[in-house]
């Protein structure tokens, strides 16, 4: 693989409907009781982050349940798409799962359905969590979710064709205009800058550009998308797509299949995650890329941190506590855990998952600007209908004036 490293110095549908289910009771059919045999049925509902989670999952398990022979942990692998849905009806319906893989958790904490996490793991374990992944899982100074895989982007260039059209890798959105336009004016169906603004992970690409322009989706209390610290970011990508610079029909095309295309050798720049890494080994081991820092509007450091969680709900009033901890004490032990983070291609949270991966070269651009990175405002229990209005409404920015995109988003925030 040719591959240079360049660290510098700076690296769906959501679920709207309300989630106040007074009225409902909570957990599967075994509710709090023991399953016929005496074993306690923990339900696991996780998304697919690759063609290897499931069976990462089922090989956690096999281990777990060896370990602890009267614990049952029934599995269920959804796609991200499906997730936010799958895991709405079942609380709908009374069935929320006892042990869930997800992003968003607002909405849920606030709807007093989850465990605080120090109640559901050891004090070793909790203390091995990077604080500033705990942090990130706060609310009021509680956190309601464990820390599970971190990711940082960074900006995935194609080395050859930046040579071949005369521009180098930038630093800030002059340089990436400068270079992008270049690159396109190749031809022969080469796009300079990969922008990703359709319904899979619209919110990431916005939140590269708005961020990147000193704005921000708001915090723990407040949403702010229409917000003119976002108008500079949102007004640079209208100019990116007007000259010419992305790939045809940047509002509908979605982030995974356009990096196949990258990975191709036919896109000069875009954002990528560690999983990238390994994509390009195995489909393109040829390509000479680089990966640096996201370029900003004045080249400052920054990163947009993606960090998905493991929660748990108190569906049985206690009844399964033990057994839920026993998993999670289980699951973040290093021999347990590197081995699930390194295989999926992400960055661990852990003290000593850090510790264990600290010497992978694929993983050090994205470990490098880990501590400049910024996250999405998940604690916000509107942050679930946040989300799905910038998936399903900011690739309008394409033919639309940005600030009449940023107040349509916030109008349907405000309405959730």
């Amino acid at each position: 693989m040719k591959k240079s490293l360049r660290l510098g110095t700076a690296v769906a549908l959501a679920a709207t409907a309300s989630l106040t289910l007074a009225s409902c009771g909570f957990g599967g059919s075994t509710g709090g009781e023991e399953a016929a045999d005496g074993k306690v049925t923990l339900d696991l509902l996780v998304p697919s982050y690759s063609d290897n989670t499931q069976g990462l999952w089922e090989d956690v398990i096999e281990g777990f349940e060896a370990a602890n022979t009267d614990i049952d942990v029934k599995l269920e692998v959804q796609s991200w798409d499906n997730l936010e849905q799958v895991v709405t009806t079942k609380i709908q319906g009374g069935e929320a799962p006892d042990i869930y893989n997800g992003g968003a958790f607002g909405g849920f904490a606030a709807d007093g359905l989850l465990y605080p996490a120090e109640d559901v793991v050891s004090p070793e374990t909790f203390g091995d969590f990077q604080d500033s992944f705990i942090a990130n899982a706060e609310i009021d100074g509680t956190a309601y979710a464990l820390p599970l895989i971190a990711s940082a982007r960074a900006l995935f260039v194609n080395n050859a064709l930046l040579e071949q059209a005369g521009a180098t890798a930038p630093t800030n959105w002059d340089e990436l205009l400068d270079a992008a336009t270049k690159v396109s004016a190749l031809g022969g169906g080469v796009a300079g800058y990969g922008m990703p603004l359709g319904s899979e992970e619209a919110q990431a690409e916005a939140a590269v550009w708005l961020w990147g322009g000193g704005g921000t989706f708001g915090d723990a209390t407040e949403i702010t998308i229409d917000d003119p610290a976002n108008l500079p970011g949102a007004e640079q990508i209208k100019k990116m797509i007007d000259a010419g610079a992305t790939q045809a029909d940047p509002g509908s095309t979605d982030r995974s299949p356009l990096m196949d295309i990258f990975i191709q050798g036919k896109i000069g720049m875009q954002v990528g995650l560690p999983p990238t890494v390994g994509q390009i080994e195995e489909n393109n081991p040829e390509l000479d890329y680089s990966i640096v820092p996201i370029p900003t509007k004045d080249g400052s450091a920054f990163t947009l941190g993606v960090m998905d969680q493991l929660m748990a709900f108190n569906n049985d009033e206690g009844a399964k506590q033990e057994a839920i901890t026993k998993f999670f004490d289980y699951y973040y032990t290093a021999d347990v855990y590197v081995p699930w983070v390194q295989t999926e291609g992400f960055l661990p949270v852990t003290k000593s998952g850090a510790e264990a991966l600290k010497s992978e070269e694929s993983l050090a651009p994205f470990l490098e600007v880990l501590p400049d990175a910024q996250f999405y405002p998940s604690t916000n229990e509107k942050w679930q209908a946040t989300d799905g209005a910038l998936k399903s409404l900011f690739g309008q920015i394409q033919t639309k004036p940005a600030q009449d995109v940023l107040t349509e988003i916030q109008a349907q925030v405000d309405a959730s």
